[in-house]
């Protein structure tokens, strides 16, 4: 893709606005330089002694409408391109984040969330910057400085404006050699503030587990270390930014040397009158202004381009799980089918699901167990389309899984995976997260299905009560039940539950379970557990080890086989005898 592709995206959208924008900043440029001449004319007419009272109020009545003039284009054009720069900025983010949901599971496991926030923000605005305060500083760099070298040029001396130009080019080279070096060192800044941004939020978010472990001081430590690699790179960048100023002023005192050497000399042989003399000095010094900005222009634009650059290796990624050549399915009635397949992370890694043959009518119910790591999760993971199968395949409805199209797929999975996340919103908005129009009542009944009803009612303020991020304020078994409410509201015909029980106790499981029987006997479910109580109605049951099914069959076949699922069974009866006693 284009590196400014989607920034002439924008500029053709919102063209007309930047150019009346210029044409306003041009303006103002324009009657800025009728001052210095009126200064001039007034300095001549008062060293002649020629002036009268007439006059003066002649001067100050033009030099009030300039200013004035000058007041209303400069409000117009700060309204069109500083506008337009906050809408470039609405515009990136949006693009930004619409780019960012489209991405696979796979990108977020090797990008962090302080990462992508640093893109969102720092990021965004150096290119807004540069497409707001850039404009302005290419236009007031390249008008100003042709229009004030031709008035010096035809209207007061050509050799003194020669001679006052000799330090000035210096100033474009030093500039633009400046430049080169702020590009490097924004993108190091960039950087380092997204590791500081990622360090800062999963602290926070991880705060409980460091103070349960009493690490607040080594976090600290590790905080710090990454804050002062910012700071250094940011005075890096610093230093070199405030090495430009000075070194321009000195530039300029240069040329107001040569300027009152030879046009004072000029102004005592009669040779210059010292009207022009005073007019061109206020030029030189609208001169120096333009060569200053040529500088900050080039840092701005160099920063902006740095923050592009980094901004379009995230919207240039493609998603790993896309649609192609997607079949036109509005609806599946949830009939499943494995065929042989072996599915690993990424190639040369040790397979995590090995030669999976299953078979789920539509309206069945399949119990998934087995240890941590087996592949349970991998399992529905490839249902959902998370990760592509390589070796195999899948089919729903006899249609290829990679043929159904993405949103239809997902619109028609209920899913409740392992790690219950809430948004901080009230808990009916979490509920209805797939349609925040549903009514009142199906948000309470899909609260009573999952057995969260009464204890929504007995906090103060029932289904508006917000819940702290990601649910913090609830306990592990509501959370995970209101997750089974959110997936149930959208009345879908594959229900998935990844062992969404482990949080509640076996009362509140089995209480569970009887208000899902109907709703899980109307579709195809999929329910994955450690307890063998949770799956053992299942119309079939698959034990997983290290990626295999091992076993198979119902919860009375797996029994008399006597092997992974009788140990286990025998197992968690114990324990339940155990706690009773």
């Amino acid at each position: 893709m284009d590196r400014y592709g989607i920034i002439k995206d924008f500029v053709r959208k919102h063209k007309w606005r930047y150019i009346w924008g210029i044409i306003f900043l041009l303006c103002v440029d324009a009657l800025q330089l009728i001052s210095p001449k009126i200064l001039g004319y007034l300095t001549d007419d008062l060293q002649t002694m020629t002036i009268t009272m007439k006059d003066i109020i002649k001067y100050i009545v033009i030099i009030i409408l300039v200013s004035l003039a000058i007041f209303l284009f400069r409000y117009l054009f700060r309204i069109y391109i500083f506008g337009t720069e906050k809408k470039l900025e609405k515009y990136l983010r949006k693009e930004l984040f619409d780019h960012l949901l489209t991405l696979s599971p796979s990108f977020y496991n090797t990008h962090k969330t302080g990462e992508l926030m640093a893109y969102a923000t720092n990021d965004i605005n150096a290119v807004r910057a540069s497409m707001g305060m850039g404009v302005l500083l290419i236009t007031d760099t390249f008008f100003l400085t042709i229009a004030t070298l031709f008035i010096m040029l035809k209207t007061i001396d050509v050799k003194l404006t020669l001679l006052a130009l000799i330090p000035l080019p210096v100033i474009s080279i030093m500039s633009i050699k400046f430049g080169k070096i702020v590009h490097t060192r924004f993108t190091d800044v960039q950087e380092a503030f997204a590791n500081l941004s990622d360090k800062a939020q999963e602290s926070i978010s991880g705060i409980r587990v460091i103070k349960s472990f009493v690490q607040e001081d080594s976090e600290l430590e590790n905080f710090n270390q990454i804050s002062q690699d910012a700071f250094k790179k940011n005075m890096k960048l610093a230093r070199l930014w405030a090495a430009a100023n000075p070194f321009v002023g000195l530039i300029a005192t240069l040329s107001f040397i040569i300027v009152l050497g030879y046009g004072g000399t000029q102004v005592i042989y009669g040779k210059l009158s010292l009207g022009d003399f005073v007019a061109f000095n206020t030029y030189l010094g609208m001169l120096i202004w333009p060569m200053m900005a040529f500088g900050w222009m080039i840092n701005l634009l160099q920063r902006g381009r740095a923050s592009l650059d980094r901004l379009n290796v995230i919207l240039n990624t493609k998603p790993d799980i896309q649609d192609i050549d997607p079949l036109d399915i509005a609806e599946i009635k949830g009939d499943i089918t494995f065929e042989d397949v072996t599915f690993s992370y990424s190639s040369g890694q040790e397979p995590v699901l090995k030669n999976i043959d299953i078979y789920i009518p539509a309206g069945n119910t399949l119990g998934i167990i087995g240890g941590t790591g087996s592949g349970k999760t991998t399992l529905v993971n490839l249902i959902l389309r998370l990760y592509e199968v390589k070796e195999g395949r899948i089919l729903i409805d006899g249609h290829p899984l990679d043929r159904i199209p993405l949103s239809t797929l997902r619109e028609n999975i209920g899913y409740v995976p392992q790690d219950s996340f809430l948004f901080s919103t009230t808990i009916a908005e979490n509920i209805a997260f797939s349609n925040i129009e549903l009514p009142m009542e199906d948000i309470e009944e899909a609260a009573r299905l999952s057995h969260v009803y009464d204890d929504i009612n007995s906090f103060p303020e029932g289904f508006n009560t917000i819940v702290g991020e990601r649910g913090v304020t609830l306990s592990g078994g509501q959370k995970q039940r209101i997750s089974i409410a959110r997936a149930l509201i959208s009345d879908p015909n594959i229900l998935i539950l990844d062992d969404s029980l482990s949080a509640v106790d076996t009362h509140t499981e089995d209480e569970i379970l009887k208000n899902l029987k109907d709703v899980v006997d109307r579709r195809t479910s999929i329910i994955i557990s450690h307890r063998v109580s949770t799956i053992q109605n299942a119309d079939e049951i698959i034990f997983l080890h290290e990626g295999e099914i091992v076993e198979r069959g119902t919860h009375e076949e797996l029994l008399s086989l006597k092997g992974h699922y009788y140990t286990l069974y025998e197992k968690q009866l114990l324990e339940e005898e155990i706690k009773i006693h």
